[in-house]
């Protein structure tokens, strides 16, 4: 019984250092030959992108304003319009409308003079004819549809467009898109102008045509 009981007790012996002995050399192993991936391995470093003002991607060049116009996207999503970092117009701000929406800036200073929101579906056209008629001299005019910003279009409102610089306003109709800076007494038309025609061909929205947004920067008195 004694030896029995010795030869069980050494077998149990060489059985647990057997065991310790592959679990030890597994362990070992797998150390050495698994690498896990990278995004386990170490925490995600987050990769961001530096906005300047008015959320631009590149600064602009010393004494230029930085600028930001965005359109209305159909009749739910209305307009932006940020100067020189400062949001002047957005649904936000509760300060936009159906129509024409305007901001005036002063040309030199950056100053914000105003801005006001026109209804050229069911409004009156002879408020933005006095409005425009009323522009001081060296103010900028910054401007952006929503939903419809033509049907109350007269040849008077377009006439007073054109002479702040546009190449569009005679041709604004019925929900078509519109973003656009311009100045009181420009020589010549502006560079900053963009202009989509409302065409069931190509809008991207039913019934209206695609966003539009302009940005970029501009010295003080650029015209």
């Amino acid at each position: 019984m004694r030896v029995s009981g010795v030869l069980r007790l050494l077998a149990l012996i060489f059985a647990i250092v057997t065991t310790w002995m592959f679990i030890r050399s597994y362990m070992s192993f797998s150390m050495k030959t698994i690498r896990l991936p990278r995004w386990l391995a170490s925490p995600t470093k987050e990769i961001q992108v530096k906005k300047y003002k008015c959320g631009l991607i590149k600064p602009c060049p010393a004494n230029y304003f930085a600028f930001k116009i965005c359109s209305g996207a159909a009749n739910v999503v209305g307009p932006t319009m940020c100067f020189e970092d400062r949001m002047i117009m957005s649904p936000v701000k509760n300060n936009v409308g159906r129509g024409l929406n305007i901001a005036l800036v002063n040309g030199t200073t950056g100053a914000v003079l105003g801005q006001k929101a026109f209804d050229m579906y069911s409004g009156d056209v002879m408020h933005l004819v006095k409005f425009l008629k009323e522009i001081p001299g060296g103010a900028l005019v910054l401007v952006a549809s929503y939903d419809d910003p033509g049907t109350k279009m007269n040849d008077e409102s377009r006439k007073l467009f054109s002479d702040l610089g546009s190449s569009y306003a005679k041709q604004l109709g019925f929900r078509d898109s519109w973003v656009f800076i311009g100045a009181k007494d420009l020589r010549g038309k502006s560079p900053f102008e963009q202009f989509l025609k409302n065409s069931p061909d190509t809008n991207k929205y039913e019934g209206w045509p695609e966003l539009l947004e302009m940005e970029g920067c501009m010295p003080p008195k650029p015209f």
